[in-house]
């Protein structure tokens, strides 16, 4: 019997899980910590390193004390963080302010200058990420910074660092960028790295996109590793912090939805859709072959010995907390009653682009669309229909992925909302024309814990870890009636995806959707 920690980052909050060799999960504790945003600017989403290990000091204190497990016991720690969440730091690993999060959408004009510039020069690492380099990643947050910040405060830069290496460069007392390590997850999906063409774009390509990137590439330097290497030991400063022995091994970071994914037990054919403020979908693959319109295709980035494949929605649980909140309602109140609804009853057809499209169009000036509405539609309507979108969006993404090569034989619904939405659960299955399997309790943070199970030489595998520890399956069935609507809501939805998300997109008839909507309606209701 041997017992480690894993810890999860969340957009909101930490958690921080011990997970028992034999017995599995013994308990989970989470600290909050605050997301900056300014009213005036819906793109700007910043948070504290400091506010961060605080909480993760907190969230580990408390499962110690709730499950009454000796903090020496304790045999690994390994954590996941969101992504990319970039924090400009000194030479000394010294922050310059606070992190750009994941959800800090500031960078778009950055992104659509290094896209364009990426096609402009033939720079093969943009195929590698879906063909469009997006607003949510490293090189984008990074210039915008630069062109944002005063002189004296870019001549303090030592590097920029993704939040999973920054946490753990903190743990183990890295304090000089020489001595850093950097998470293959995080760096081949987010910032273009890749050992083909020797790691990161070159300096000619970045130049070119601004001159201020001149000499930015050498500075983040350091190892390139997978999850089954150790960052370090634990310092005795955090040992004695969190209450942890000193020295255990921490494994190189990755991101959460790709630790989330293994939790939830993702192994090749499978795709977990790891389902909370947004939704990221991870698959594995035993070979590689690229995807136009994806978040990254990365040998090792989720297990070292596969390679990951990442897509996603920008906003899912997001949508749903700001139709309740314009209901003046909480989104529990709002979902009561919705298992009574039918497939397609509402009439309406909502895409899910409230904070842009982040897959396949990979475009963040898109916005929101409710299509059908009429005179007597309700907030929880509403919240039905965005359900259905995002399930028709998933399985655009789960499609363009199967056209690429990427097998789709299981889908997993992890992440924390499934948990508690079975209307969810089975209007995906309807709509995808699959089972869909959810983790029959919480997956969130286990993911690390196998992470850590690996690291602290308890098990010899991700896979074997895996074996022991995930939990088994709730399978929600297709039901034929609605497969069928659905297929008919999902040919409308597709056409106006790509109608009204795609710049240059040929002309395409719509004057049958609303009509479509109402008969769909109407058969439904029957």
């Amino acid at each position: 019997m041997a017992i480690v920690a894993g810890a999860d980052f969340g957009t909101l909050s930490v958690r921080v899980t011990l997970v028992d060799s034999e017995r599995g999960r013994l308990g989970t504790a989470a600290a909050e910590y605050p997301l900056h945003r300014r009213r005036d600017n819906p793109d700007y989403a910043t948070q504290s390193h400091d506010d961060q290990m605080a909480a993760l000091v907190k969230a580990t204190r408390d499962v110690l004390a709730s499950t009454g497990v000796d903090g020496s016991k304790v045999q690994a720690l390994a954590l996941d963080t969101t992504g990319s969440s970039v924090l400009m730091v000194d030479e000394s690993l010294k922050p310059l302010g606070e992190y750009y999060l994941w959800c800090d959408h500031r960078a778009h004009r950055e992104a659509r200058e290094i896209t364009r510039k990426a096609h402009e020069l033939n720079l093969e690492a943009i195929e590698w990420c879906g063909g469009v380099y997006s607003h949510e990643w490293g090189w984008a947050k990074l210039l915008h910074w630069l062109r944002n910040s005063p002189q004296e405060l870019r001549a303090q830069l030592g590097t920029a660092i993704e939040h999973c290496d920054m946490v753990a460069a903190t743990l183990t007392s890295v304090t000089s960028v020489k001595d850093l390590k950097r998470s293959v997850c995080a760096m081949g999906h987010k910032w273009m790295w890749n050992p083909k063409w020797d790691g990161l774009p070159s300096e000619e390509f970045l130049v070119a996109v601004d001159p201020l990137l001149a000499g930015v590439r050498a500075k983040i330097g350091g190892e390139y590793l997978t999850s089954d290497h150790i960052y370090g030991g634990l310092s005795a400063e955090w040992a004695e912090k969190m209450g942890l022995p000193a020295g255990i091994p921490i494994p190189v970071g990755a991101f959460d939805a790709h630790w989330d994914a293994l939790g939830a037990g993702c192994k090749p054919g499978d795709v977990v859709n790891v389902v909370g403020t947004s939704t990221c979908i991870i698959a594995m693959a035993e070979k590689t072959e690229l995807v136009p319109g994806v978040c990254g295709v990365v040998p090792g980035s989720v297990d070292p010995k596969l390679t990951g494949i990442e897509a996603g929605l920008s906003a899912v649980g997001d949508i749903f907390e700001a139709i309740a909140r314009r209901a003046g309602m909480k989104v529990k109140d709002l979902a009561a009653g919705l298992d009574q609804y039918h497939a397609g009853q509402t009439g309406l057809l909502r895409l899910s682009w409230d904070n842009g499209d982040r897959t396949v169009l990979v475009n963040p000036e898109l916005g929101g669309m409710t299509l059908g509405w009429n005179l007597i539609h309700t907030a929880q309507d509403e919240l039905h229909a965005a359900i259905e979108g995002t399930a028709f969006h998933t399985r655009i993404i789960l499609e363009r992925m199967a056209e690429h090569g990427v097998p789709v034989e299981r889908i997993i619904n992890g992440g924390g909302i499934p948990q508690n939405n079975t209307v969810l659960n089975q209007i995906y299955a309807d709509v995808l024309n699959k089972p869909v399997l959810v983790p029959d309790g919480i997956p969130t943070s286990l993911g690390s814990g196998i992470v850590a199970m690996v690291a602290a030489g308890i098990y010899p595998s991700i896979a074997d870890a895996q074996e022991k520890l995930c939990l088994p399956f709730k399978t929600y069935l297709p039901q034929p009636e609605a497969v069928s609507i659905y297929e008919r809501l999902y040919q409308l939805y597709r056409k106006v995806y790509f109608a009204f998300g795609t710049v240059d997109a040929k002309a395409v008839p719509l004057g049958d959707v609303l009509a479509e909507l109402r008969a769909i309606a109407h058969s439904s209701s029957k």
